[in-house]
C-alpha cells in the first residue's frame, strides 16, 4: 500500500471509530454508576429535594421510577442490538424519527448533560471549601476549589477510558459501601422507636395532590440520570450485545436499591413529618448523621470524590455527543477526530471551556452555587433526559414498525409504548409544577424559562437540520450512521437508511 494511502487510511479510521474492546461489564457498569452518583444523590440531591419540595414521597418515587425506567429499558435496549453510536439518543432518534429530529434531540442531550456536569461544581466548591477550613485550616472561596477539580478533570478527559473507568470503579465502590452503611445506621436508629413504612407507600406519591407526582418524578429521574449511558459506550465494549444490556439492568436494580433505602432511612430517622425541616438546617449532613463520626467522616470525604466522578463521567459523556454530532459534520469536523490514544480531544476541550466559563459566571456574579448552579441546573438537566427518554420511547416503536427485525411484540412495541405514555405524562406534570420543583413561587422566571430552553435548543436542532438538508444535502444522508458515515451505509441487520 503506497504510504500516502495507508496514512489516509490510518487518520480516517482514528476519525469515525473510538477505542474497541476496551470495556467489559464491569468497566461499563462503572461508569454507567459514577454518572448516576450514588453519594452525590444521597447526600446532596435527596436531601435538597426534601429541603425544596416538603414533599415526603422521595423513596416510593424512587422505587416507582425504577420500575417505569425498566419498562423503557426493554425497548432501549432492543435498539442496541441493531444501532451502535456513541450518541445514542442522537442516534436512536434519527433512525426513529427522522434526521431532523434526531438533531434536536442531540443538542437537548448536549444541553442537558452539560448541565448535569457544570451543575456538579456548584456542590463540589462549597463542599471542599467547608472540609479544607474545618479539618487543614485553609480558607478558600468555594470557586477556587470548583476550579481545582475542573482542571483534574479537563486532564483527565483526555486520558484513554479504561484508565477513566479504573478511576471511577475504586470511588464507586467506596461510594456505595458507605451509603449502605449509612442507611443501615439510619434505620436501626427510627424516630420515636418506631420504624415506619409510610414514605414507601405508593399513597406518599400523591399525598400533596396528583400533580405532586411530577415533581417527586423528576426528582427521581434525577438520581437515575446516567443509567441510559451503557449505549453511548457501546462502540467501545467488548461483545455489546452482552455488555450494554446487563448494565444497563444492573444499574437500574442496584440505583433504586441504593436511593430507596437511603431516602427511606433519613425519613425513619428524623421522622416523616420532620425530614424536611432536618435537611433544610443539616443538608448533607442528613446522610452523613445516620451513622457515627468516623463514618461521617468518610462519607464527607467521598461525597467530594462522588461530585468529581460524576463530573468526569458526564464530561465524558459530553465529548460522546459532541463527537458524534462532528464525526457526521452536523457540528464541526474537529470535534469528530480523535487522537493516538482514540479521544477526541477538541471535543473534551470544549465541554472543559464550557465548564470553566459557568463557574467563572457563577463566582462573579455572586449567586449561590449549591441551589443555583448544583441544584437548579442539576434538575434541569434531569427535566431534559427525561424529554429524551420520552422521545426515545417513541422512536422505539417508530423504528421497529416497518421491520421487527426478530425482536418480539413485547419489546418493539407494547414495553416502549406504555413507557412512552407515562414519561409523556411526567413530563407534563413536571412543567405545570416546575417551581415546586425548584422551591420557587409559582411566577418566578426561573420556572419557565429552565424548561423552555430546552423548546429554544430543540427548535435550533430542527433548523439546522433543515438548513443541512438544502444546503449539505450529503452531510443529511449521514446523520445517525455513525461508525458507518464514511460508506454512507448500515449493514445488516440495521435495516433501510434514516429519514
Amino acid at each position: 500500500m503506497p504510504r500516502t494511502q495507508a496514512a489516509t487510511t490510518r487518520r480516517d479510521s482514528v476519525s469515525l471509530e473510538l477505542a474497541r474492546d476496551r470495556l467489559g461489564v464491569p468497566a461499563v457498569l462503572f461508569f454507567v454508576l459514577a454518572g448516576v452518583a450514588p453519594l452525590t444523590v444521597a447526600a446532596g440531591v435527596i436531601p435538597t429535594a426534601y429541603q425544596t419540595t416538603g414533599l415526603t414521597g422521595i423513596p416510593a418515587a424512587f422505587i416507582a421510577v425504577a420500575l417505569i425506567l425498566a419498562l423503557f429499558a426493554v425497548g432501549y435496549v432492543a435498539m442496541t442490538r441493531h444501532i451502535t453510536n456513541s450518541g445514542a439518543f442522537y442516534a436512536f432518534i434519527s433512525r426513529g424519527l427522522g434526521r431532523a429530529a434526531g438533531v434536536a434531540a442531540a443538542l437537548v442531550a448536549l444541553l442537558a448533560y452539560s448541565c448535569l456536569q457544570v451543575g456538579l461544581y456548584g456542590a463540589f466548591g462549597p463542599s471542599a471549601a467547608s472540609e479544607a477550613a474545618a479539618h487543614i485550616g485553609v480558607h478558600a472561596p468555594w470557586w477556587a476549589w470548583a476550579l481545582g477539580a475542573w482542571a483534574v478533570i479537563t486532564v483527565l478527559g483526555l486520558l484513554r477510558v479504561d484508565i477513566t473507568g479504573r478511576v471511577l470503579g475504586v470511588l464507586l465502590s467506596a461510594e456505595i459501601t458507605v451509603i449502605l452503611a449509612e442507611t443501615a445506621a439510619g434505620l436501626a436508629r427510627p424516630a420515636g422507636g418506631q420504624l415506619s413504612f409510610a414514605t414507601l407507600s405508593p399513597a406518599a406519591l400523591t399525598s400533596a395532590g396528583f400533580g405532586a407526582f411530577g415533581v417527586l418524578a423528576v426528582v427521581a429521574v434525577l438520581g437515575f440520570v446516567g443509567f441510559e449511558q451503557a449505549p453511548v459506550l457501546a462502540e467501545e465494549t467488548r461483545n455489546a450485545r452482552r455488555t450494554v444490556p446487563a448494565a444497563t439492568y444492573l444499574s437500574l436494580g442496584l440505583i433504586a436499591f441504593v436511593y430507596a433505602g437511603a431516602s427511606w432511612a433519613m425519613a425513619v430517622h428524623a421522622g416523616a413529618g420532620q425530614v424536611a425541616a432536618a435537611a433544610a438546617q443539616q443538608g448533607p449532613g442528613l446522610l452523613f448523621g445516620l451513622g457515627g463520626s468516623a463514618l461521617a467522616q468518610a462519607a464527607q470525604v467521598l461525597f467530594l470524590t462522588s461530585l468529581f466522578a460524576a463530573a468526569l463521567a458526564f464530561h465524558n459523556c459530553v465529548w460522546r455527543y459532541m463527537y458524534a454530532l462532528g464525526r457526521e459534520n452536523v457540528l464541526p469536523a474537529a470535534l469528530g477526530r480523535t487522537g493516538g490514544n482514540n479521544i477526541p480531544k477538541a471535543a473534551s476541550l470544549t465541554q472543559s471551556a464550557t465548564g470553566l466559563v459557568v463557574i467563572v459566571a457563577y463566582a462573579v456574579s455572586g449567586q449561590d452555587p449549591m441551589t443555583r448552579m448544583f441544584f437548579w441546573l442539576g434538575t434541569t438537566g434531569g427535566f431534559g433526559i427525561l424529554l429524551l427518554l420520552a422521545l426515545t420511547a417513541v422512536a422505539v416503536v417508530a423504528f421497529f414498525s416497518g421491520d421487527p427485525r426478530g425482536e418480539n411484540a413485547w419489546r418493539r412495541a407494547v414495553a416502549p409504548a406504555l413507557s412512552a405514555v407515562v414519561l409523556a405524562g411526567i413530563v407534563v406534570l413536571a412543567v405545570r409544577n416546575y417551581h415546586t420543583l425548584l422551591g420557587v413561587p409559582p411566577g418566578d422566571p426561573a420556572a419557565w424559562v429552565l424548561p423552555a430552553s430546552y423548546a429554544l435548543i430543540a427548535a435550533t436542532g430542527l433548523a439546522w437540520a433543515l438548513v443541512l438538508r438544502a444546503r449539505r444535502p450529503q452531510v443529511y444522508a449521514r446523520i445517525g450512521l455513525g461508525a458507518h458515515v464514511v460508506t454512507g451505509q448500515l449493514t445488516p441487520p440495521v435495516g433501510q437508511p434514516p429519514r
